[in-house]
């Protein structure tokens, strides 16, 4: 009996997922298998342990289920029957006929593909919320475990061994809702043998490298960069049709975006746009607002002199209710210094805010200083004439 959505928890959907992939690799395994045996050129004739894999194919075939109404249908054929084909496009001297054939001898293998490709789309769509879920709550406990900014101690406690085994558990879990089709990043296998250990020079190691690292890269798997945004629509005809009148939203919707995902949409426009290269998030917990900031090259490119690079620090402030002040301006002057060596040219500051006046005039200070480095403002009005001119930005982080 098929279970209804309403009685589905995560855990038996994880665990149906999970019977499908089988599947789905035990096909792809016997399509390798079959697609080695066809013969190259027309052999009439039987072949048992082909004709036994062909029946294997069909039979799992069978135990995959739909994916938005769609499977795989095209089983292999038969070989008596690959020959029929190939004589038949060789008689007719049509290079078409004779490609036409080739392809539809490998069309099982390109709806596997397919699947395969829609599967992997489907997980992430499942486990999103829950990951993201998980992240929030093992940041809670890490940051609950860092000690004011004006301490001069790390942390200020170790941890239980609940706490550990708490921590454990749900980086498991996390590898559980993964399951193959999210590539596990860079520092992962350093974040479990840190966790296994469970020693305090192991938490300072999690804290300051692990988990900035681990948690950045999986989401931005979760969140692809070529994943569909719903449009609500069909045909965009109709929409033309309609005659639409009114006015236009032009002030962006800030508030539909977490801290992180502040970071995120800086991240995509650096990384997307000419003229900036490496991109690459950074993390260092000494600053003292134990913030997370962006790098990226900056290129200037001119015909006489050549190609200029300028290394560049970008901060993220996600502010609805409060501004930049000067304040915020001597910090980051502090502590853009740990991330020297090499030299940082210019600093920016993203802000979903705005700048008090006296944090412009600190600014336009410096900058008319005798100073290599250099300080931009990025305020939310700065922001949104750059966004106006990337919709796709927009639709993607929902700010419209």
């Amino acid at each position: 009996m098929l279970e209804t959505p309403s009685s589905i928890t995560l855990n038996k959907a994880v665990k149906i997922f999970e019977a499908t992939e089988a599947n789905l690799s035990k096909l792809e395994r016997v399509w390798g298998q079959i697609y080695g045996i066809v013969p190259e050129g027309i052999v009439f004739g039987s072949n048992l342990q082909y004709e036994d894999l062909c029946r294997t194919y069909t039979n799992l075939l069978r135990h995959l289920p739909l994916i938005d109404g769609w499977k795989p249908s095209m089983e292999p054929i038969d070989l008596d029957s690959i020959a029929q084909s190939r004589l038949d496009a060789k008689e007719v001297w049509d290079i078409g006929a004779t490609v036409s054939v080739e392809k539809w001898i490998e069309e099982p293998g390109l709806e596997l593909r397919d699947y395969r490709f829609r599967f992997n789309l489907k997980r992430r769509q499942l486990i999103r919320d829950a990951v993201t879920k998980l992240f929030n709550e093992v940041t809670l406990v890490l940051k609950s475990l860092q000690a004011s900014p004006e301490s001069n101690d790390d942390f200020v406690k170790q941890l239980s061994d609940d706490e550990w085994e708490m921590l454990n558990e749900k980086v498991k879990e996390v590898d559980t809702l993964l399951g193959s089709s999210v590539p596990r990043p860079r520092r992962w296998n350093e974040l479990k043998k840190h966790l296994s250990s469970g020693q305090f020079g192991d938490l300072k190691q999690i804290v300051n490298y692990d988990w900035p690292v681990v948690k950045d890269a999986i989401i931005n798997s979760l969140y692809g960069e070529y994943d569909p945004i719903p449009t609500g629509i069909d045909d965009l005809g109709n929409v033309i049709d309609q005659k639409p009148s009114g006015t236009v939203v032009t002030k962006l919707n800030w508030s539909a975006l977490t801290p992180d995902n502040f970071e995120r949409l800086i991240y995509s426009l650096i990384s997307s746009e000419e003229g900036y290269e490496n991109a690459e998030w950074l993390m260092h917990t000494n600053a003292p607002d134990r913030g997370r900031d962006l790098s990226v090259t900056r290129v200037f490119k001119d015909g006489l002199s050549g190609v200029l690079r300028r290394r560049v620090v970008i901060q993220c402030k996600h502010y609805q209710s409060k501004s930049i002040t000067p304040t915020d301006v001597a910090v980051l002057k502090e502590q853009i210094k740990l991330w020297e060596p090499p030299r940082i040219d210019i600093v920016i500051v993203a802000t979903s805010g705005r700048f008090t006046a006296d944090a412009v005039a600190a600014i336009e200070r410096h900058n008319q200083m005798d100073s290599a480095l250099s300080i931009e403002m990025w305020a939310e009005s700065h922001l949104e004439s750059l966004l106006v001119r990337r919709p796709a930005l927009i639709a993607e982080f929902n700010l419209r």
